[in-house]
C-alpha cells in the first residue's frame, strides 16, 4: 500500500496554465486559489476567510487538455498527490515548496458549464530538461540556480 497523500483541492485558476517541455514528456505548473466563506452569525452576513494557494503540477496529456482547456478565473477541482519540490535559490538559500501532483482537473459543474471534446495526441518530443525549479521559483517571485549534480 501506497503512503502518498492524495488531496481533493478546489478553488480558481490564479496563474497562467503554460504548457512546458521538459526531460521527457510536456508538463504544466500553475497555482490555484480557495478562498473559504464563513456565515457570520451577528451581522447575518457571509464573510471571506484566508485564501490558500496551492501549487498544481500535471504531466503529459493532462498537461496538454489543463494548457488547452484552463484559463485564469476558472473554477477547478484539482485530485492529486502532495509533493515537496526542493531548490537553492539564487542567494544560497534552501527553498521547499509544496506542489499537487495532479492526477485529475476538472472544471467545477456547480460553478458553470463546459463542452467535452476528444483529442488524439501524438507522442511527445523528447528535450534535455525538466524546468521545475525554476518554473516554481518564478511563481513565487523568485530567481534560482539549479544546484550542481
Amino acid at each position: 500500500m501506497s503512503n502518498d497523500n492524495i488531496l481533493t483541492f478546489h478553488g480558481h485558476v490564479g496563474t497562467s496554465v503554460e504548457l512546458r517541455e521538459g526531460a521527457a514528456v510536456p508538463w504544466v505548473l500553475f497555482r490555484v486559489a480557495s478562498t473559504p466563506r464563513q456565515y457570520d452569525q451577528a451581522t447575518r452576513t457571509w464573510r471571506d476567510l484566508e485564501t490558500t494557494w496551492m501549487s498544481v503540477k500535471a504531466w503529459r496529456v493532462l498537461a496538454q487538455n489543463a494548457a488547452e482547456s484552463l484559463t485564469i478565473g476558472d473554477p477547478v477541482v484539482v485530485i492529486g498527490k502532495l509533493r515537496t519540490e526542493s531548490w537553492t535559490s539564487k542567494d544560497g538559500e534552501p527553498r521547499e515548496s509544496t506542489v499537487l501532483e495532479a492526477t485529475l482537473i476538472a472544471h467545477d459543474l456547480g460553478r458553470g458549464v463546459t463542452t467535452f471534446r476528444r483529442v488524439d495526441r501524438q507522442p511527445a518530443v523528447v528535450t534535455s530538461s525538466d524546468g521545475t525549479v525554476e518554473a516554481l521559483a518564478e511563481l513565487e517571485g523568485q530567481q534560482v540556480q539549479t544546484p550542481a549534480a
